[in-house]
């Protein structure tokens, strides 16, 4: 059977107390969710390209990540965005661009890549999760290809697990996916954040959607659902039913083609994670 596994996007959720949380006030977050998830996405290494520095893990938190789950317990893991920037970001928009010297640095992605060495065995896939590269941060899809291809020709003896989110719409084509085929990279297919539905692209392009896939569901309004959850994240504020049934037979068709599939869920996109996860458990009967 093909792996497919449900997890949300972060854990760490005071407002899922009584939902997969106890009323303790000392807990291990990440230890009482991984009794009701097999996955969860780490995106707080995302963040850490700053003036001056790159923060990358410490041992200390990563090897309490490894003794809080499993051995059969998967982490997908954002790469920090100091590798998949190409400039820096300016809180002034009018500022002069400012290239990024680690942009896909194969030096850092290998220190990032040691701080990970105690999860290694726990790792179901490290993303790349670029942003909208409009075309002063990069002219075309084809120079993105060339550049991730330069970077891939050293890390592939890694043996390591890739997976590529893109934020431009327009780099959804024949080639983009044929380009991931070729590398043996995992497509993630986002639902939010303007790109189109995933049924969309997964209709689209699903002769070119082989072996494994990632779905990560955002909602299309992030801080129109933060001012109504006001940091409450323990219920659905917004009913994406409609979007559910179509991910819900992605699912069923994915699973009779044999994709390993990660279904991670933002509280971006409901109100609640847990519970969005419920609901495409029953509609699947699991």
């Amino acid at each position: 059977m093909p792996i497919l596994k449900f997890g949300t996007c972060s854990w760490k959720y005071d407002s899922w107390r009584g939902i997969i949380y106890s009323a303790s006030p000392e807990i291990n977050y990440l230890k009482e969710y991984s009794e009701h998830f097999d996955t969860v996405e780490i995106d707080q290494w995302f963040w850490s390209l700053f003036d001056g520095a790159v923060v990358l893990p410490s041992r200390e938190e990563v090897i309490s990540y490894k003794e809080s789950v499993g051995s059969e317990f998967t982490f997908t893991i954002k790469v920090p965005n100091s590798l998949t920037l190409t400039h820096f970001q300016e809180k002034v928009k009018t500022k002069p661009l400012r290239k990024n010297p680690h942009f896909l640095s194969y030096d850092l992605f290998m220190e990032f890549i040691d701080a990970l060495r105690p999860l290694q065995n726990n790792i179901g896939a490290l993303m790349f999760q670029f942003e909208y590269l409009n075309k002063q941060k990069m002219q075309s899809l084809q120079e993105f290809q060339s550049r991730f291809h330069s970077f891939f020709e050293k890390a592939q003896s890694l043996n390591l697990q890739l997976a590529i989110e893109i934020r431009n719409p327009n780099y959804l084509s024949h080639s983009y996916f044929s380009f991931l085929n070729e590398l043996h990279i995992i497509p993630v297919l986002l639902e939010g954040y303007f790109m189109p539905p995933v049924k969309e692209t997964y209709n689209k392009y699903i002769e070119l959607i082989k072996s494994s896939a990632i779905i990560r569901l955002h909602g299309p309004d992030r801080s129109g659902i933060e001012k109504i959850s006001g940091g409450n994240w323990n219920k659905i504020y917004i009913n994406r039913d409609a979007e559910l049934q179509n991910i819900f037979e992605i699912i069923m068709e994915m699973q009779n083609r044999d994709i390993n599939l990660y279904i991670n869920i933002n509280n971006h996109f409901e109100g609640c994670a847990p519970i969005t996860i419920q609901k495409i458990k029953y509609l699947l009967h699991i």
